[in-house]
């Protein structure tokens, strides 16, 4: 991975085909919200299916959370399309078989010329897509279990959210004033908090 991508520093907004042949930027699907950025091998890769097949579970969590999921793949449309549908996903998955990600971020499998996939990672992101943890999967057990990411977007929304406790004696006084902008659903002020365009 590129030594600049660390921990507070801001990934990068590529713009890739979704599964429905549409182009997308990643700030467009994140929005203000935290995500989850999977940067993965595609549909020739077992482990890739099985980390896919967890998500799912946890994909109906980050729904309901207020969360974004996101799959990246050097794989072409057709294949993005087999492998999205294959474990049932509802997420976004974005195709890259040009491999713009791959070579920009660093992260050719060398050990792999004849797929020449990424090495798997997985991104989490704050809003405006400032990374908060990296991990790195070449490995399985390299990538981060369900509860990993529970915990790290526990931690993120924390620190995001402007009305994460909301018994706190500011929040209500606020609220009590009508500065409503301060709480979801996102007024200006709680969307420009969280580092969206307005």
């Amino acid at each position: 991975m590129r030594s600049d991508m660390v921990p507070g520093a801001r990934f990068p907004d590529y713009e890739l085909t979704d599964h429905n042949a549409k182009r997308r930027t990643l700030s467009s699907l994140q929005g203000p919200d935290p995500m989850v950025l999977v940067l993965g091998r595609g549909s020739y890769c077992p482990k890739d299916r099985r980390q896919a097949e967890g998500l799912v579970q946890l994909h109906r969590e980050l729904e309901v959370g207020f969360c974004r999921l996101v799959t990246i793949t050097t794989d072409n449309l057709t294949e993005t399309n087999d492998n999205r549908s294959g474990v049932g996903a509802h997420w976004p998955f974005l195709s890259d078989p040009g491999r713009k990600v791959q070579k920009d971020l660093d992260i050719v499998e060398y050990t792999d010329p004849v797929h020449n996939p990424m090495i798997p990672h997985v991104i989490v992101l704050e809003p405006g897509l400032v990374i908060y943890r990296i991990y790195q999967g070449y490995w399985y057990f390299g990538r981060p279990i369900m509860e990993d990411l529970r915990q790290d977007l526990r931690a993120v929304n924390q620190k995001c959210r402007t009305d994460w406790d909301i018994t706190t004696p500011e929040l209500k006084a606020a609220w009590q004033e009508g500065r409503k902008d301060l709480f979801y659903p996102y007024g200006k002020t709680y969307a420009q908090t969280l580092g969206a365009p307005d």
